[in-house]
């Protein structure tokens, strides 16, 4: 599907009659599909994975552009009145006839719209969009030998790039190592095994991270999470080959540091959804803080991020990535200091900008929000 970049003259004119709006918030009004001036998507299907993860089947709008496997994009939901966006992978292959698109979301504690979305879209709703973002996929000549690895969610930008090999017929000689608790955690786990199953090429290997119907030990849990000694036992070769990985923060620390001692971290392609914080400090200044232009004032622990810390408060704040990339959330420190949770620096000049979502308060603080 094509983006309309240049609107025909009769839309034009149709935008002087609308003025101050657009011809497209009327057409809005009729099929949200149909504006420009915003990117909508219809849910058309949803399928529930395992127990606490569904796929979405979204026919996104005008304006719309294909995307590349490994790619993901902004979803926003309205929920309780207040707009929130959070950044999902694309696990449908662009190769899709059909113009639609799937995300994957498994519920996480504490999350209030990955829950939202798995218990509560159904079809016939439409909800606010991105373009295809991300420099996570695989390169247009294929890697000689990949090696996927992946755990829980994490699967999903992995699954489209798959999908993609296969539709294109063009599956190399590909490792997969995908960690989930149990057998019936496995996300896409059918489709997963069938893969295997047709091509052999494709070496797929599940690990479990806990016993069978027993609880998680510290001793049992080291055995089965990532380790050199595993990933020598499965993958023998896995220094020839480009590697892929998403997944929980825990497990990237440990794939970045094992490619680091190696120095092969040039080989290693991580996708994260969560910023990479720094260790909290042994002292953290809780204390108030100030939203100056909504006259909210909220006590802080140190440790939440500005961003939550106001949604908490029922203040709505214009937000994006939510991980300190896209300055979606940037504000202006009033007085006060915070801290910059990836690297612990403290910031504490006056009319500073800050990123709300990747700081917390250091103490009292003052925003212009």
């Amino acid at each position: 599907m094509q983006p309309v970049d240049n609107p025909s003259w009769l839309t034009r004119l149709g935008d002087a009659f609308a003025w101050p709006l657009r011809t497209s918030h009327y057409l809005e009004l009729v099929n949200p599909l149909w504006t420009t001036h915003a990117l909508q998507a219809r849910v058309e299907k949803v399928w529930d994975e395992t127990a606490d993860a569904r796929t979405i089947t979204l026919r996104p709008g005008r304006n719309w552009r294909s995307h590349r496997p490994g790619q993901h994009l902004r979803i926003g939901v309205p929920i309780g009145g207040m707009h929130y966006t959070r950044t999902y992978s694309i696990s449908s292959a662009p190769e899709a006839s059909d113009e639609l698109i799937t995300i994957t979301v498994k519920a996480i504690t504490g999350g209030r719209m990955s829950h939202h979305l798995v218990r509560n879209i159904k079809p016939g709703d439409h909800l606010p969009i991105g373009v295809p973002q991300g420099d996570f996929y695989l390169p247009d000549a294929n890697p000689v030998q990949p090696l996927f690895i992946s755990a829980g969610s994490g699967i999903t930008p992995i699954i489209s790039m798959l999908r993609s090999l296969v539709a294109q017929e063009r599956l190399p000689d590909v490792v997969h190592l995908h960690y989930a608790p149990h057998a019936y955690d496995v996300i896409f786990g059918n489709e997963l095994r069938a893969l295997a199953a047709r091509h052999p090429q494709y070496r797929l290997h599940l690990l479990y991270t806990r016993e069978p119907g027993a609880a998680p030990t510290a001793a049992a849990a080291g055995r089965r999470h990532f380790s050199a000694e595993q990933l020598g036992e499965v993958c023998p070769d896995w220094r020839d080959r480009d590697v892929f990985a998403c997944g929980p923060q825990g497990l990237l620390d440990a794939l970045e540091s094992h490619w680091d001692r190696a120095g092969l971290s040039r080989q290693l392609h991580s996708e994260r959804f969560r910023a990479q914080v720094a260790a909290t400090p042994a002292q953290v200044s809780s204390g108030t803080v100030r939203f100056a232009r909504s006259g909210v004032v909220a006590s802080s622990d140190g440790v939440v991020n500005l961003l939550r810390l106001a949604e908490d408060h029922g203040l709505n704040p214009a937000h994006g990535c939510r991980m300190g990339i896209c300055h979606g959330c940037d504000a202006v420190l009033k007085s006060g200091c915070v801290r910059d949770l990836r690297t612990n620096a403290m910031l504490n000049e006056a009319d500073q900008i800050v990123q709300i979502c990747v700081c917390a308060a250091a103490g009292d603080a003052e925003l212009e929000l």
